[in-house]
């Protein structure tokens, strides 16, 4: 059994009105137009590509986020990863729906199995934020939606596959559903004899802190199997003081953190950048895991960084910081068995 603090964060953690995680989520910005009035960007400019963009795939922003940006500044980092363009439009060679190939892995209805001893759990399509460059940005959700008699299948599917120690819960974004749900998957995953972590793939914590909460806490708190909590934050600046106080709590109450980050154009394709953002997330308690090398999604090749450009950067990292902070360069590769490490040292994969 794994002992936990139980926590309590969810006073200090409402915004200034006072509203809650889910009216924060159900709030998001899902206009171009209004987008770009926020931030007193001109529509001239940019509507026209943003609503280009908008129509392949819909904006959505939540205000925690957008609270971050520096308004007037089109290229704010946080601000580009979410803004549609004009480029989404555009079709490149090599870039496709489904670059990771998923949907030959899906062994049933919402469970994804990649890899030997890990499998990954669709636990809902909705995302608090939708990134640009999101890899499953054309994943067809609706198709893995699970109902009552899906999701006993996948816990029969788990039960009768020992090899399997970790289920990854993922989506969408994970801590998008609600936390009864949430406690239920936990308490029939952990009960499997077999599995040893559960780990949570999740943006919500750094684009709404809020959502760190007492029911989340303590049904985390109570889980009797380890719990890792996989960020994805790409720039220092969206790690502030709210997000700092809502890791303390998740790490207060036991959980491991980690952070994958994917290298993109014009966010983070930057030494200098890559090297606060490791900084940044080490004195807020997580441990940098991975930088990914982009993943060829159609309507994103202009967030591309060639691995070449990547390798320079890493080795920048190496020489900057301590082994424990440069994350791993890696790359996923439809159909083999792990992520696979980019060799830094020379020029091929």
């Amino acid at each position: 059994m794994i002992q936990r603090t139980p926590v309590s964060i969810e006073a200090r953690l409402t915004d200034a009105g006072n509203r809650s995680w889910q009216e924060l989520l159900s709030s998001s910005v899902t206009s171009p137009r209004e987008l770009l009035a926020r931030l007193d960007l001109p529509a001239d400019k940019w509507l026209a590509g943003a609503e280009a963009g908008h129509r392949l795939f819909e904006v959505r922003v939540p205000e925690p986020f957008l609270a971050r940006m520096e308004k007037g500044n089109p290229h704010d980092p946080l601000l580009r990863q979410v803004l549609p363009l004009i480029p989404e439009t555009f079709q490149s060679e090599g870039f496709v729906k489904d670059p990771l190939q998923e949907d030959s892995a899906i062994q049933t209805t919402g469970l994804i199995r990649k890899y030997h001893s890990r499998a990954l759990l669709m636990v809902t399509g909705q995302c608090a934020i939708n990134c640009r460059y999101c890899f499953r940005r054309h994943f067809p959700y609706e198709e893995q939606r699970l109902s009552p008699a899906d999701r006993q299948r996948v816990l029969e599917t788990l039960e009768a596959s020992p090899e399997v120690n970790e289920v990854i819960f993922s989506g969408g974004d994970p801590l998008a559903v609600n936390d009864r749900l949430l406690s239920q998957w936990a308490s029939d995953i952990s009960s499997i004899p077999h599995i040893r972590r559960i780990r949570l793939h999740t943006r919500l914590p750094v684009v709404i802190p809020q959502r760190i909460c007492d029911s989340l806490l303590e049904w985390i708190s109570s889980t009797p199997v380890q719990v890792v909590m996989v960020l994805h934050i790409n720039h220092p600046r969206e790690i502030d003081e709210t997000t700092r106080q809502a890791l303390d709590a998740l790490r207060a109450a036991g959980v491991t953190l980690l952070n994958q980050s994917v290298i993109l154009r014009g966010v983070n394709d930057n030494a200098d950048i890559l090297e606060d953002l490791s900084e940044a997330l080490f004195a807020a308690g997580v441990l940098p895991y991975y930088l990914h090398a982009f993943d060829q999604v159609a309507g994103a090749q202009h967030f591309d960084v060639p691995d070449n450009e990547a390798r320079v950067l890493a080795r920048e990292l190496l020489s900057r910081l301590p082994g424990f902070l440069v994350p791993r360069l890696v790359r996923e590769v439809p159909g083999k068995t792990s992520k696979t490490p980019i060799d830094l040292f020379t020029n091929n994969l």
